[in-house]
């Protein structure tokens, strides 16, 4: 697919810009600079033609800041990624040197850049744009981003600008599994992304609240192929005290919604602290398949029995539902992180898995013949027939003459024997008795 990169000093409107471009609200927006810290991607199309956007953070060259440095990174990757860049300026504030600094980086890139003067709202700021022609970038398209005005235009050069074998194909992430690696700041998230790939794709710091946007990989090695999603380390809400981190955590939170199994990731050197098992709720009250990683496992002074009595302490923590695989890892030595992957595409299969009706009840009632539901008041209870719902999920429907008076205990007895006999390890399943 086409890409587009955005390109730019700080909080000249690139992320605004971004979102214009593929509809949603995927960047966070604000008046402090740097929001934008890792590169992320989106689909846009206009008359006809799928192209991919690059948001990317805002450029600072001959800086010791940390992140600036990273940022600088962030963005000359994007830059290598694409095939026309959108460098974007602000007429509100005029020419700067940085601006300089950047149009003399992309002026030596051997691709096609397009200068846009954002924040061009009235007659006078159309006037004022003409100074950027000093930056010896040829001519250039004015627009707000904000009210979109100008765009359209923008957009017209833009998809004439692409390279015509890469456009019209398809969003690669279109119908391919959703991995989301979640858990508190600083526990080793995008430092286990950046592992998987081979390549510094997102921003690592030893400074809790680095990642704020949901970052969407695609990961297609070694016979997997899925969308690996790095989120915003989610703290609690008492502690979100800036606007931008709450952006960023329901960011992490919606990004759970939309997956399919989340990475819960643990930091060893912490153990399972309330927050985690906030965390976890979460996940299974949205039904999501689940992986537990527990990273910085070489930081841990061990003997014998060390990662056993620490599954069991997790598993403890985490009960009822243990059914999850755990998993130790060190990312900073690449220890046992493809087996993590492993593991969530198992779970990834058995969250999609259909049971035929007629295995169900074979297997199923057998089961109930010999531990049936205890009677109530004495009246006995008859299960007669199961079925798996047509559903994105594990859920099991039974029949019977008295379903009010089957409890929670023997539902569970249930889900147990469903999960001995055809393995739904890391899936919640939902049991419902219905009146037959």
């Amino acid at each position: 697919m086409a890409i587009a990169a955005i390109v730019g000093r700080p909080n000249v409107g690139k992320s605004t810009l971004f979102n214009r471009l593929i509809g949603k609200r995927q960047a966070i927006v604000d008046e402090t600079e740097g929001v934008t810290r890792d590169r992320h991607y989106g689909v846009s199309d206009w008359n006809g033609h799928d192209f991919s956007v690059i948001d990317t953070g805002g450029y600072i060259v001959n800086s010791d800041d940390i992140f600036e440095e990273e940022i600088r990174k962030q963005v000359d990757l994007a830059i290598n990624e694409s095939d026309v860049i959108l460098f974007v300026v602000d007429v509100e504030i005029g020419i700067t040197d940085l601006d300089n600094a950047v149009a003399e980086i992309l002026r030596r890139q051997d691709k096609p850049v397009i200068l846009v003067v954002n924040k061009v709202d009235n007659n006078e700021r159309i006037i004022a744009a003409t100074e950027f022609y000093s930056l010896g970038l040829g001519d250039y398209f004015t627009i707000s981003s904000i009210n979109g005005s100008g765009t359209g235009e923008l957009l017209d050069k833009l998809v004439g600008t692409f390279p015509e074998e890469s456009l019209n194909k398809k969003d690669e992430f279109e119908g391919l599994p959703k991995l989301a690696v979640v858990g508190r700041p600083n526990a080793g998230k995008s430092s286990f992304i950046n592992a998987l790939i081979g390549e510094e794709r997102n921003i690592v710091t030893d400074i809790a609240g680095t990642t704020r946007d949901s970052i969407h990989t695609r990961y297609n090695k070694f016979n997997h192929d899925f969308v690996i999603v790095d989120t915003a380390g989610i703290r609690k809400k008492s502690k979100v005290n800036e606007d931008l981190e709450f952006y960023s955590v329901m960011r992490a939170v919606r990004t759970i919604e939309d997956a399919d199994i989340c990475v819960l990731m643990l930091d060893a050197t912490r153990g399972v602290e309330s927050q985690d098992m906030s965390i976890l709720q979460l996940i299974l009250r949205n039904k999501k398949g689940l992986v537990v990683v527990i990273n910085k496992w070489d930081l841990i002074e061990k003997e014998t029995n060390t990662m056993k009595e620490f599954t069991e302490d997790v598993q403890n923590r985490i009960a009822p539902f243990t059914d999850v695989p755990i998993i130790f890892t060190s990312v900073i030595n690449k220890q046992r992180i493809h087996k993590v992957l492993d593991s969530a595409m198992d779970v990834y299969n058995n969250r999609t898995k259909r049971i035929s009706t007629s295995t169900l009840n074979e297997v199923m009632l057998e089961a109930i013949e010999k531990y049936p539901p205890p009677s109530y008041k004495g009246k006995f209870i008859k299960i007669k027939y199961v079925t798996q719902l047509p559903i994105g999920r594990p859920a099991f429907a039974f029949f019977c003459n008295l379903p009010q008076y089957i409890k929670e205990p023997y539902k569970r007895y249930l889900e147990n024997k469903l999960r001995d006999m055809f393995d739904f390890k890391g899936v919640p399943i939902d049991i419902f008795v219905r009146k037959k």
